[in-house]
């Protein structure tokens, strides 16, 4: 590995910052992160790939040893919420960045900030990222400045307050900043721009503004998102609806706090288009990507990958009962620890459905079963094809087996009509030869208002259901180990419990 072509990512554990890693990775990049708390990258699967070092940028002697032997460092922090100083600590984080990269020589700093006309009235959010790249030149370091507005793609906070509001309002009351020109990017542009600027030649010190092919407006992007799921929107304009007043229709009705919707509300009455395209010159090879080809990429990501990062994150988990929100997807995760090994919890949860019925309050998931056969469903009669084996595509009453890996992970995506796409995962972890923590995790992908809807509603029988459920299926393990000696007399004294 050659110290002089080592790159450096702040902010690794943010949206841009932790998907650029695994680009620059996969790019054949040596790739150190510098990161508060080590600890928030766990699960990560390139966490392993990559040099690790704890600092803080307003600290700044703590970030030095992160810089030495650096080429170019990412500098991908800045704040969204926190108070009125936000810009002060934004300009002073900077400008500690920058000096301690000059001490280390390094040869370019890449920063990732914000459209807008500088000459404009720029909301104060959109001031302070022009401001951070000045603080950023102020210590001579050469700095190639990307400029973006609205970036597309699951998990950005501002694509996820379009999807949001599309998913969950029908008619929307519409203040004069939907009528905004933008101009969004996808994400996966977004990185290319960025890897790219490794590739560049001569004058570092460069400004580009980047941004996808549409120059539209915020109620086009709802509507175009609203299209692409197959929901009918209707958007309302009144002329009372300030920032303010908008960031807290915004903090009701989404997942986003009104702390982070004002800054960018506040921003969206600013144009922040392309007014020089230096980028599509320089960057001749990138294939610009349509809006809406960008929320399909999106919403493919939510319905697939989405489910599958949350898995990753099963090991990790602390709380014994959470419910939460992952772009988009609302799962609710069970976790027992058992004093059983981990190929009889397996078998406990693999032999579900069919005669074996669901072990608890079966009769619930009978009548569950007929409602879905009265609205057309396939209702539960389907039972399953073996009740000792399962393999991939089999049906388990109004189950389908989506994936299974022997003795660790069954998932099964519901059949039955529901407002939304629904899947049921049991994990077996093994701790060691005698213990297993047993995880059940239920994800549903609302569609639209209805959606949510139901899973609220409902949640409540759900909850008790699934609860009752993970019980049920750790006694049944238990049961199936009581042909251990061992583990038998462990827990007769009262070693171990389920």
């Amino acid at each position: 590995m050659c110290e002089s072509k080592i790159v450096l990512v702040t902010g690794a554990t943010g949206y841009i910052g932790g998907r650029l890693v695994p680009r620059l990775l996969e790019d054949g990049y040596a790739v150190r992160v510098l990161v508060r708390d080590g600890s928030r990258l766990q699960g990560r699967e390139w966490r392993d790939k990559v040099q690790v070092f704890e600092g803080d940028v307003l600290n700044p002697e703590s970030i030095l040893p992160a810089l030495q032997g650096v080429h170019t460092a990412y500098y991908l922090i800045h704040s969204m919420m926190g108070g009125e100083d936000f810009h002060q600590r934004d300009i002073l984080a900077a400008q500690n960045f920058a000096y301690q990269a000059r001490k280390a020589q390094l040869r370019r700093i890449v920063y990732l900030g914000g459209l807008g006309d500088s000459q404009a009235d720029l909301s104060k959010h959109l001031r302070s990222r022009h401001e951070t790249a000045h603080a950023l030149r102020e210590s001579g370091v050469p700095v190639t400045e990307f400029r973006a507005g609205i970036v597309v793609g699951a998990g950005s906070i501002s694509f996820e307050m379009i999807r949001y509001l599309a998913e969950r309002v029908p008619v929307m009351i519409s203040p004069r900043w939907v009528y905004t020109r933008i101009q969004p990017i996808s994400i996966q542009n977004v990185l290319d721009y960025l890897a790219g600027a490794l590739d560049l030649v001569g004058d570092a010190e460069r400004v580009f503004e980047i941004g996808g092919p549409d120059v539209m407006t915020y109620g086009d992007m709802l509507r175009g998102y609203s299209e692409e799921r197959g929901l009918k929107r209707w958007i309302v304009p009144v002329p009372f609806l300030t920032p303010r007043l908008s960031s807290y229709w915004v903090h009701w009705v989404t997942p986003i706090p009104a702390a982070m919707a004002r800054p960018l509300i506040e921003g969206l009455r600013n144009e922040v288009i392309v007014r020089e395209d230096t980028a599509r010159r320089v960057f001749s090879d990138i294939r610009l990507i349509p809006y809406r080809q960008a929320v399909r990429q999106a919403l493919t990501n939510l319905e697939v990958q989405a489910v599958e990062t949350s898995w990753s994150d099963a090991q990790g988990e602390t709380d014994r009962v959470g419910l939460s929100t992952h772009e988009g997807m609302i799962i609710e995760r069970r976790i027992r620890d058992l004093a059983s090994g981990a190929e009889n919890v397996y078998k406990a949860f693999t032999s579900l459905g069919g005669d074996q019925g669901w072990e608890y309050a079966n009769w619930l998931w009978r009548f569950r079963g007929l409602v879905d056969r009265l609205l057309g469903g396939v209702g539960y009669r389907r039972g399953r094809r073996s009740p000792d084996s399962l393999r991939t595509g089999d049906a388990v009453d109004f189950w389908r087996v989506e994936s299974l890996e022997p003795e660790r992970k069954l998932l099964l995506r519901a059949e039955m009509k529901v407002p939304g796409r629904a899947w049921l995962q049991f994990e077996a972890v093994p701790v060691d030869e005698n213990r297993t923590i047993l995880v059940q995790t239920a994800f549903f992908a609302p569609k639209g208002l209805l959606g949510l809807v139901y899973w609220y509603a409902l949640y409540p029988i759900h909850g008790r259901i699934f609860s009752g459920l993970i019980h049920r299926v750790a006694q049944r393990a238990l049961r199936l180990d009581e042909q251990n000696p061992v583990i038998k007399r462990l827990f007769q004294e009262g070693q171990f419990n389920g």
